[in-house]
């Protein structure tokens, strides 16, 4: 279990981390011995994970963002601070999609330095009057996280950049990777003073904040916790190169929904959880989910909106319609292009300009008709890059329209300097077209702006002199590689490095018919205006009231050091199988039935050697040398390989192939299940699985008497996963009047016969005892896979006959703490081997007597119960 203090538990990140303040008031209490949760009985009820009370009913939502969406100005009479709302900043629109009587509490940073001695009067205030918690981050360590950390390793690696050698990019530098660890542990604090762990939703955005999860989900295991990337989250041939690329993907997996803007971002995101922390996901009833330690963490794919009321007020804003007019009067007769973008690489602004060189060279009879007007936002880095894209963009600018230009007339307009919102949305209301050509954006909301600015208000419509019920038009060329692209179907979607299709693509828009333009606005416009920031909000928050819905019901337990700290969430009833509780049962009872799965149960699934190890052997065959015990071996493998390894333990009985062939003992006979007497669809399986081997490299063919198996294991993770989905799809139709079953596992596809599973071979075994006037009292089946929870179900089932004389004490047990239709777990193979030998040395550890002086059977090489127990 980790350290329960805060402290300590940073140590445990690779390096000691900067010298940091710790949180002056007492942290909440931390949950350190597993256990049941009960449901809330009032608003007000605590579940021992925390000592803050509860306020009241009223629901409450976190934000936490890196910057909070605040103005701050020094008054220059009193010399205090002043702040108001950015009335512009996203996640103050967010507010909209939750209920009137939802109280939102923001955790984040200033934009300003303030000094220590002011920080306190500061934070009550911005409490008091913003309901704003602020984060104060020290100067150099903000400078370390934000511009360090932040800007010059994740937002690169983010948008597909490596650093491949100095000049192209920072190396790691691991005193970055502290600074950002230890601001986030600072958002952590902050967070931690103000949760109401019970009731509160806690909103974490943006890559900056990725690892503040694994701080918060230590402290409080049943913390409702959302989180969303606002960026690329990029392949995972890129994102392996991180090296702290396991803890940024634990720290995220600590949260209950993750949401992205794109599928493509979501599939990268699962691909690197399966490739690096081998976790598969699924969909269930349309949510993807990912199964983590008991906990589902679920994906949303779902791109940010605009605030509708925001755009179009400043639409009708006076200022606005007399920015229209000028702007009307400066481009008079010529076609306005509009690009809007942050000065830095990944925007591609260079390579729109060159692109609009093309144009005009290629179509001279636009020259003096066209004109691109490039609105340029401040960076929000500082860098060399950034000094090098300007540099380029200016040259590119100059040339342009040096060669096309004249005096009365130039074809670009570079606009570099802060502008207005309501002179962005002048420009908007007037272009032509809009282009977007960034060669990498994890959304850009430029191109639903335009949208609404094109559609227009009553004042916007009254400043162009145009009538309320005349048709509007919009013209959109996007990048493929931006988020919004996907949800824009009407926009002329391209390649932002194939300048002469960028080109092409502007010549398209400007030229296109008016009908068609008005077709794919009002597709544009039906969506923007219907999937608004107020929509992405709401739909987010029931997603995430979804994914927590479970919480209470659970049963919860903290593991792992540092980053890798996760928590484990099983129900109530599951629980790890306590030796010394098994032991106990199994003294007191006199007829015993025990059945064990092979690979993964007592021997390692990892493992190269398959056959079992000389203790494993001695162990077995202890057991079977009691006589009050029936051992089995119940496996897939085949007889000959079993019966092989497990040969010293003479009186053991065996299952193999899934119960296809039982043998009692090592001195009977293999008995065949005849319900699968027919192998001829063998013969209809073995060229569609070679030709499903030879298209996959790494995947292997293991020929059973009665089955066939196609191992996918040491193909690559994602290709291998996906032929399996479709061999088993082949296989189910080219079998369907087969007497056959196919069926998936762990890195398997396997065909057997119909009629062929463990759970069979449990109730022959159990049948065959209690007919023989032995009923068992104790009944213990251990097993890891899909295929062993057959045997966990079918021991229930036929030991719930109450023409039995004494209910058994039934122990089915489940290796790896998962979902089960088992009531006990243990973690792994070794653990199993330690309650094998704790019953072993059970057995051993009592003389025993028998009527007749030689151990009793069935005459199958099980035992007898004895008269008498010394």
């Amino acid at each position: 279990m980790a350290s329960r203090s805060c402290a300590n538990f940073l140590h445990l990140v690779s390096g000691d981390l900067l010298d940091i303040p710790q949180t002056p008031r007492a942290l909440p209490r931390v949950m350190t011995v597993p256990g049941i949760i009960s449901d809330r009985d009032s608003c007000s009820s605590n579940d021992g994970d925390s000592d803050v009370t509860s306020s009241g009913c009223r629901e409450r939502k976190i934000i936490v963002v890196n910057m909070l969406p605040l103005h701050a100005k020094r008054d220059g009479e009193t010399s205090k601070w002043r702040f108001s709302w950015d009335e512009d900043a996203l996640f103050l629109h967010l507010k909209d999609g939750f209920s009137p009587e939802t109280e939102v509490v923001y955790v984040g940073s200033l934009k300003v330095d303030i000094d220590v001695n002011e920080q306190e009067e500061v934070a009550q205030k911005l409490l008091e009057d913003f309901n704003c918690v602020p984060t104060f981050l020290p100067n150099d360590l903000q400078k370390k996280f934000y511009l360090g950390f932040c800007k010059q390793h994740l937002w690169p690696l983010f948008h597909y950049m490596l650093p491949m050698c100095p000049d192209h990019g920072d190396r790691f530098d691991r005193i970055l990777w502290k600074a950002y660890v230890s601001a986030n542990k600072i958002f952590a604090d902050k967070v931690m003073e103000v949760i109401n762990p019970d009731d509160d939703y806690v909103w974490i955005h943006d890559y900056h904040l990725m690892v503040l999860p694994t701080f918060l989900r230590k402290h409080f295991h049943r913390i409702k916790l959302g989180f969303f990337l606002h960026s690329p989250f990029p392949s995972s041939e890129i994102y392996r190169t991180l090296p702290v690329r396991d803890e940024i993907l634990r720290g995220l997996l600590n949260c209950d929904l993750i949401g992205f803007h794109t599928f493509d971002y979501a599939r990268h995101f699962l691909s690197c959880c399966s490739r690096m922390l081998g976790l598969d996901y699924e969909s269930k009833r349309g949510h993807i989910g990912l199964d983590y330690f008991g906990r589902t963490v679920f994906i949303k794919i779902l791109p940010v909106g605009v605030h509708m009321g925001r755009l179009e007020s400043v639409l009708n804003l006076a200022s606005t319609a007399a920015k229209v007019k000028e702007i009307q009067k400066q481009f008079e007769g010529k076609k306005l292009i509009l690009g809007v973008d942050d000065m830095d690489i990944f925007k591609g602004i260079s390579l729109k300009l060159l692109a609009m060189e093309q144009l005009l060279q290629q179509h001279p009879g636009l020259q003096g008709k066209i004109v691109l007007v490039q609105i340029v936002n401040p960076a929000r880095g500082f860098g060399k890059d950034v000094q090098e894209a300007k540099k380029e963009t200016y040259m590119a600018a100059k040339k342009i329209n040096d060669v096309y230009g004249s005096p009365k007339y130039q074809p670009v307009v570079l606009i570099d300097c802060p502008v207005p919102r309501y002179e962005k949305s002048a420009y908007y209301a007037l272009a032509e077209c809009c282009i977007v050509n960034a060669v990498r954006d994890g959304m850009n909301l430029v191109p639903y702006k335009y949208i609404v600015c094109r559609q227009g208000t009553p004042g916007m419509d009254e400043a162009l002199g145009v009538k309320p019920e005349s048709p509007r038009t919009s013209m959109l060329v996007v990048s493929e590689f931006i988020g919004c692209s996907p949800s824009l179907s009407g926009a002329i979607r391209v390649n932002p490095w194939d300048i002469d299709a960028v080109a092409e693509a502007l010549n398209t828009a400007i030229s296109m018919p008016e009908s068609e333009k008005q077709l794919r606005h009002e597709k544009h416009y039906r969506y923007v205006s219907t999937h608004d920031v107020a929509y992405w909000a709401r739909s987010f928050a029931m997603d995430l009231d979804r994914a927590c819905q479970d919480h209470f019901s659970k049963r919860c337990w903290g593991i792992g050091f540092g980053l890798s700290f996760r928590v484990v969430s099983l129900s109530p009833s599951f629980r790890r199988l306590s030796i010394d509780h098994i032991v106990s049962a199994y003294k007191r009872t006199n007829r015993r039935a025990i059945f064990l799965d092979y690979d993964g149960t007592v021997v390692p699934e990892a493992s190269i050697v398959k056959s079992p190890s000389p203790e494993v052997i001695s162990i077995i065959k202890t057991l079977c040398d009691d006589p009050k015990n029936t051992v089995f071996i119940v496996s897939g493998r085949g007889r000959t390989s079993l019966s092989e390894w497990l040969a010293p333990c003479e009186k053991l009985g065996i299952a193999a192939e899934h119960g296809y062939f039982i043998r009692w003992s090592k001195d009977s006979e293999w008995e065949t299940s005849p319900v699968g007497a027919d192998l001829e669809w063998k013969k209809i399986v073995e060229p569609v699985m070679m030709q499903y081997r030879e298209a996959t490299d790494g995947s292997t063919i293991e020929p059973k008497e009665s089955a066939l198996v196609w191992h996918h294991q040491d193909a690559d993770p994602d290709f291998g996963s996906c032929q399996a989905k479709e061999l088993l799809d082949h296989l189910e139709s080219v079998l369907a009047n087969e007497p056959a079953v196919v069926n998936r596992g762990q890195h398997i596809v396997e065909v057997k016969p119909q009629g062929v599973r463990k759970g069979l071979v449990a109730e022959k075994v159990l049948s065959r005892m209690v007919n023989g006037g032995e009923p068992p009292d104790f009944v213990m089946c251990v097993g890891d896979d899909k295929s062993d929870e057959d045997m966990f179900q079918s021991i229930l089932t036929s030991l719930s006959n109450p023409s039995l004389p004494v209910d058994p004490e039934i122990f089915a047990c489940t290796v790896g703490r998962k979902p089960s239709k088992a009531k006990y777990f243990l973690d792994d193979t070794a653990d199993v081997l330690k309650l094998l030998k704790g019953l072993a040395t059970a057995t051993i550890s009592k003389p025993r007597y028998y009527s007749n002086g030689i151990p009793g059977g069935m005459g199958d090489g099980c035992g007898r119960e004895p008269k008498v127990e010394g």
